[in-house]
């Protein structure tokens, strides 16, 4: 995943940096809780740095960092102690920072004095806006000069700033302060072995709306906060999850806790949840990422995914406009909120360079459609399908090869447009760059997912016709594809085909995500999963995304030997359906020990070196954490190898768990099925349900593929 310049790479938080982060508000500081406008730290809110310096000190000195607990995604503890100005080792004072983001920020600090003697203490706020654009933090480049202005009242600092036409400001409030211009300070008496303690906000407002200040702030004591209320609602929604590995179970619990902060809403349609890309820098709306991210978290709330259509479907492009990408029926890439148009590809706020995006959104409106909505909600979105099958045909396909390829339509836009979108993530064996239009092996199996679930939908709504054509066209492309793009001397699939046709031979991860789709070829089948298991591919920890033996190969990079757990999850999902459960469980269960590496929460990334040569995981610099497919992945991967899957409209929900025995027994309550709630007991290998909805029948084995329906249905071969 990547942003509109994504050829320089984020810049990295830094070692012990908190990031918290609720909806599209996040806030990034170091260890002891200050945010420093040097460093990429802030808090954003709207994708704008709406805070650039915050720090505190007692007697002028800058807490000594002693530990940060995130509490939730969106709440963290700092702890730090005073240093002493003589230089004695101990210090009497520790300070405590309790802080909550939304829509700014609440911060509670308590000064505590272990001392017997009462402790003369002067704490300093200092706080700094610049309002910088996100991508101006993120590469160090911040631009923009505003015209500023400081109102220093009684008890609030107002800084507000004008560029243009466009006035921006915030509003600190502190309890009973001295209010100067660079902050705020207070001159407090700590009783011995007592404590002090003060409540600061930080509320953002625009020229044409304040928001009220504290609006997320807890009001009085035991009074839970917006973003609490959010998380109860999102809790009692969601599946309850016990398992006999704790460790997993831990990681479950924070990949829903983490999906449930990465939620926001469509401005025009509050009721519409989507999901965003991931913290730091993509806390917005992406067309692969949120359209993966939701898909994989179906099992646990099967409204983010429609959510995220009908918001990607209300963007789809309309007209040819080189410079932002968009083409008719094609999905967007990106959606940015507040950004100065100098910084956004084509000077707009949305961003269509992506391949796969359009028929990943087919692919993902045929799952949503078997998990239970009414019909006319499916059957509103169908067009849209339409129109993203439309755009894979002609504009997907320009040279009519019946491939589809990318190529940027100006020297802005990213060079390479499917999911390994660094500039040199696509490469052959030796390591020279593939030049465009590249045709990806994955590109190619969405579209084969996307015209069967389109026939499927069409089957379903009745149109046989429509559904044996897209049946047909289906099966015509699998064929070309195991002809084209299969490396008969190197026993693996070519990652993508270049713009000379030729196959880019690299062994790489992408065709692991073919089996997924289903077009891969059963006699090849065997020899990919070799592939992918090697010792070149198989890191200890998951398949790499390049083979070790590669020209381009290098464990710290982005998508040349990296270790990406989405991607994982999804090879993993492809082995099951083919029966390789052996090997889907030995990824599924290094996954789930790397998280424990890192509190349980799975990061966008990490380093490709062997788990022999090193114990642990490690960490790649700028990884995005916490990141929806990341954190949708620990999901994916249970509920792959539990076999979980449904198509209420078939009255069908399919169940046949190979759990490997250290995961112990799981129990689920409160898990959504077809508008009701059931609960799951798994006991060795052994399922019961209980609370199945009033015409859905338990199954226990796979669910029907695509292509067995509508062999089934008789709509064409195939198999």
């Amino acid at each position: 995943m990547a942003g509109w310049n994504a050829d320089t790479a984020a810049g990295p938080v830094g070692a012990g940096t908190i990031t918290l982060v609720e909806g599209s508000s996040f806030c990034i500081s170091s260890a002891n809780g200050d945010i420093h406008p040097e460093q990429p730290h802030g808090v954003f809110h709207e994708d704008t740095r709406i805070l650039s310096r915050w720090n505190l000190t007692v007697n002028g000195q800058r807490l000594e960092a002693l530990t940060a607990e995130t509490k939730e995604p969106y709440r963290a503890l700092f702890i730090g102690r005073v240093p002493r100005s003589e230089g004695y080792a101990d210090s009497h004072l520790i300070v405590e920072r309790l802080r909550e983001v939304g829509g700014g920020i609440v911060e509670e600090i308590t000064v505590r004095n272990y001392s017997t003697a009462p402790a003369e203490c002067t704490v300093d706020i200092g706080a700094e806006s610049d309002f910088a654009d996100l991508f101006e933090v993120k590469e160090a480049r911040v631009q923009r000069r505003w015209k500023e202005s400081r109102v220093a009242a009684a008890d609030s600092l107002t800084i507000s700033a004008e560029w243009h036409d466009v006035r921006k400001g915030i509003v600190v409030t502190g309890g009973a302060a001295a209010v100067g211009h660079d902050g705020l300070r207070y001159l407090v008496l700590v009783p011995p072995h007592g404590e002090w303690s003060t409540t600061l906000r930080v509320a953002p407002f625009t020229a044409d709306k304040a928001e009220p200040a504290g609006r997320f702030a807890t009001q009085s004591a035991g009074e839970l906060s917006p973003s609490d209320r959010r998380r109860q609602e999102w809790v009692a929604k969601i599946p309850k999850l016990h398992m006999g590995n704790r460790s997993i179970e831990r990681t479950l619990r924070r990949s829903y806790d983490d999906l449930g902060a990465l939620r926001i809403e469509d401005p025009a349609h509050p009721e519409r949840i989507v999901v965003a890309a991931g913290a730091p820098w993509f806390m917005t709306l992406f067309g692969r990422d949120s359209l993966w991210a939701s898909e994989m978290a179906l099992p646990v709330d099967p409204s983010l995914a429609l959510g995220t259509l009908q918001t990607l479907a209300e963007r789809q492009g309309k007209v040819v406009d080189p410079m932002s990408e968009e083409e008719p029926g094609k999905i967007l890439h990106e959606v940015r909120l507040g950004v100065s148009t100098g910084l956004a590809l084509g000077g707009k706020s949305v961003y269509y360079g992506s391949v796969d995006a359009t028929p990943q959104f087919v692919m993902t409106l045929g799952s949503v459609s078997r998990w239970g909505f009414a019909k006319d909600t499916i059957a509103a979105l169908l067009p849209h399908a339409d129109r993203a099958l439309d755009w894979v045909r002609t504009y997907g396909d320009k040279d009519g090869d019946g491939f589809v390829e990318y190529a940027r339509l100006n020297d802005q836009g990213l060079i390479n447009q499917g999911w390994k979108d660094s500039w040199d993530g696509i490469n052959f064996a030796d390591g020279t760059l593939a030049e465009p239009p590249i045709a990806l092996c994955e590109v190619q199996a969405l579209v084969y997912t996307a015209l069967l679930s389109r026939a499927w939908m069409a089957y379903d709504a009745g149109d046989a016709p429509l559904a044996a054509r897209l049946t047909e066209e289906a099966a015509q492309l699998k064929n070309r594809f195991n002809e084209q793009f299969w490396l008969p001397d190197r026993g693996y699939f070519a990652v993508a085909l270049d713009g000379r046709k030729r196959p880019v031979d690299a062994c790489a991860s992408n065709m692991g995500q073919c089996l997924w789709h289903g077009i891969i070829d059963d006699d090849k089948v065997p020899l990919v999963v070799e592939r992918l298991m090697s010792p070149e591919m198989f890191s200890g920890w998951g398949v790499r995304t390049l083979a070790s033996n590669m020209g381009a190969y290098n464990p710290a990079s982005y998508h040349n030997g990296s270790v990406w757990p989405h991607d994982n999850a999804i090879i993993a999902a492809g082995l099951v359906r083919y029966g390789f459960i052996e090997e889907a469980q030995r990824i599924a269960t290094a996954l789930l020990e790397a998280a424990d590496y890192s509190n349980g929460r799975l990061p966008e990334l990490f380093c490709g070196f062997d788990r022999e040569q090193l114990a642990e995981p490690v960490p790649y610099p700028t990884a995005c954490s916490p990141q929806a497919w990341a954190a949708t992945t620990p999901i994916m991967l249970v509920t792959s190898l539990m076999r979980y899957d449904a198509h209420v409209s078939r009255g069908g929900f399919w169940m046949d768990p190979v759990l490997p025995e250290s995961y112990g027994d799981l129990h689920i309550t409160n898990a959504p099925m077809a508008g009701g709630r059931m609960t799951i007991d798994i006991t060795g290998s052994e399922p019961t349900v209980q609370g199945l909805p009033e015409g859905i029948v338990f199954h226990r084995e796979h669910r029907p593929w695509l292509t067995e329906l509508v062999a089934e249905a008789g709509l064409g071969k195939t198999q």
